[in-house]
């Protein structure tokens, strides 16, 4: 028999009973019958109670792994979330490095060129003022042999006029 075989059983039981005087709410019943129903319900209801019972577990255990993976995938999420915050960062970082060694290198590159232009200048400076105290020193000795020349040209113009050879 079913559980709502049983059930129906009980109902009928209660509908056949007799009301109690005054009480039309309480009836009075077939206690061993009763008895027995609710034995058959016992017996029947096992299976259906262990089904149901199941399912909720189910259910219950589903739901439970399902706020589980919810939670390991923000989780997850989450570490994403910072690794690509944090490359951003590092990136960010780099190129700010790179920028300031760029500048720093453009500076120094800057610096260097006009150092070796100041360099240059001076040692062309150097050699100019070397080669005119050259050139004064050629042009002094040019004069006093242009004057030596030109005196002992005209001592010996003059010592042929005067007979000495």
């Amino acid at each position: 028999m079913s559980i709502d075989e049983i059930l129906e059983e009980m109902d009928e039981l209660l509908d056949k009973a007799s009301s109690m005087p005054f009480v039309s709410h309480k009836k009075v019943i077939d206690g061993e019958r009763m008895r027995e129903l609710i034995n058959d319900v016992r017996l029947n209801m096992p299976h259906e109670l262990k089904e149901a019972k199941k399912i909720e577990f189910d259910c219950q255990r589903i739901l439970n792994e399902a706020k589980l993976n919810a939670e390991s995938i923000i989780r997850k999420a989450e570490e994403r979330a910072a690794q690509i915050v944090s490359r951003e960062a590092i990136v960010t970082e780099a190129k700010k490095k790179a920028m300031d060694m760029l500048t720093k290198a453009q500076t120094a590159a800057k610096n260097l060129q006009q150092n070796a232009a100041a360099s240059v200048a001076k040692m062309l400076n150097d050699t100019e003022n070397y080669y005119s105290r050259n050139l004064q020193s050629i042009k002094v000795v040019k004069g006093k042999l242009g004057s030596t020349l030109s005196n002992s040209l005209d001592l010996n113009g003059s010592s042929r006029k005067n007979g000495i050879v």
